[in-house]
Order: C-alpha cells, then sequence, then structure tokens
C-alpha cells in the first residue's frame, strides 16, 4: 500500500490590515532582514526624538508596541517603557525586551490621565479604525509639558501609490498589512491634536534612497540584508527628512500646561 501524499495547507489570506497577521509574522519582529525590516529602521527615527527622562520615575507609553523595536533605542535614556498593543504574541517578545507589556486597544487604553512623560504612536494610526480616539487617548495619558511622538502615512494618492501598490511588493513591508482607507489626513490630525491640548509639528520622512537600494540588493542576493539592531554595524537604511508629508510622516507635539 503506497504512503499518502503530504498534505499542504496553504497559508490562510486575511483582509487587509487584519491583525491576526502579526501572529502569523510573529517569527518576522526581531529579524533585521524581515518583514518589519522598515519598523526597525523607523523605530530609530522615532526614538532620536525622545530627550533623556527628565525626572525620575518618568514613563513612556508606546501605543502600538508590536514586539518592543523601539525599546533598544530608549536605552540609557531614563524612562520606564510601557508598552500596549492587541496582539499578545508580539507583546510576549516586547516583554523579553525589558517593555512592560498592556494588552489593550489604542482607543481604550487602561492607563490614568497624565500618567506619561513620553507618548509614542509608530506606525499606529494607519491602522487604526478610529484613529481620533486613538490620538485622544494619547494626549489624555500625558502630563502637562508632556511629549508626543509619531509617524504615519498621509491619506493621499501618492501614499496609497508608495505604500500599497509598490512598498508591499517589496521584502519591507508585508502584503495586505495596509487597509488604504484608515490612512491618516496631515492636516486633519494636527487640529485633532490641537483639540486635546497638543501642538503638533509635522515634518515629512522616507527611507534614504542609497542605503536602502543597497539594503534591497543585499537582500535578494540573500545577503546579510542588515545587522541586529542595537550593534553599530551601520548596515541598516536610515530614515530622513524630506520636505514633503505626502506620503510618511513623523510628528512631535507637547502638551500645553
Amino acid at each position: 500500500m503506497r504512503d499518502a501524499a503530504p498534505v499542504t495547507i496553504p497559508p490562510r489570506v486575511l483582509p487587509p490590515n487584519d491583525p491576526r497577521q502579526y501572529d502569523d509574522l510573529v517569527d518576522e519582529w526581531w529579524r533585521p532582514d524581515g518583514a518589519f525590516a522598515m519598523l526597525h529602521w523607523l523605530a530609530r527615527a522615532r526614538a532620536a526624538l525622545v530627550p533623556p527622562a527628565s525626572r525620575p520615575g518618568a514613563v513612556l507609553v508606546d501605543l502600538g508596541c508590536g514586539a518592543g523595536l523601539l525599546a533598544p533605542h530608549l536605552a540609557g535614556k531614563g524612562y520606564r517603557h510601557v508598552g500596549l498593543d492587541l496582539t499578545r504574541s508580539a507583546l510576549a517578545q516586547a516583554a523579553a525586551h525589558g517593555v512592560t507589556a498592556v494588552n489593550a486597544d489604542a482607543t481604550a487604553v487602561p492607563l490614568a490621565d497624565g500618567c506619561a512623560d513620553v507618548v509614542s504612536a509608530g506606525e499606529l494610526l494607519e491602522h487604526v479604525p478610529d484613529w481620533r480616539r486613538a490620538v485622544a487617548e494619547a494626549c489624555r495619558l500625558l502630563r502637562p509639558g508632556g511629549l508626543l511622538v509619531l509617524d504615519t502615512l498621509n491619506d493621499t494618492p501618492l501614499a496609497r501609490l508608495v505604500a500599497v501598490e509598490i512598498g508591499e511588493r517589496l521584502p519591507t513591508v508585508p502584503r495586505g498589512i495596509h487597509d488604504p482607507r484608515l490612512f491618516v489626513d496631515a492636516c486633519e490630525l494636527v487640529a485633532e491634536c490641537a483639540r486635546h491640548g497638543v501642538e503638533l509639528r509635522l515634518r515629512g520622512i522616507r527611507p534614504e534612497l542609497r542605503g536602502t537600494l543597497g539594503w534591497l540588493l543585499r537582500r535578494m542576493r540573500g545577503g546579510p540584508a542588515g545587522r541586529p539592531v542595537g550593534t553599530d554595524g551601520g548596515r541598516e537604511p536610515r530614515i530622513v527628512p524630506t520636505r514633503s508629508t505626502a506620503v510618511l510622516y513623523q510628528g512631535r507635539g507637547l502638551r500645553g500646561g
């Protein structure tokens, strides 16, 4: 009697922006050449906006923290790093990197008003069906004088072309990770933050071209596309400022007194 042929189970196909994708990609978080490579680059750029803590016991709340990619770049700055995310498999990795993990929704954060010296919302708002509610929560968490840092995708045809039609065909962004209907208009975001007492200043950002092309070539050739985050290898592409906020933009703002 012949052995039965092994059954191959095809990978499940999920709708765009479905949170279950992060469980399917759980082994990719800390690979510098993996599906979340660009999130490493953005985490480094976001952390550069965060100054050293100004007081003992300072708290940084990291909304949509994923597996804690911000953590290595905050080392030595003096914050207690509290990370909030919906995906438990990612939070387990964040906790292993020193993050105090909270399993919750960014639109209903179970933390006290004014508890945070810094709130980070990196690559979060374009994944939240009610981004205005997430912004309200981020601002609520800030103490007077507290700092909000964020980055997200603009609600423009160019952003949809670059981030989805082109970006999701490259190895830096997982296919189907975005729903472009959720992209966040930059002017509306500034106005919404102002409603909650935060004066947000924006600038456009993008991956540095030469380093990114080199990274992609190494990746396509099967070589080491990057070195582990936190080393001094210098192979990880940098995120640099650009004049236009039409695709990807970064925000920094203080909560009024």
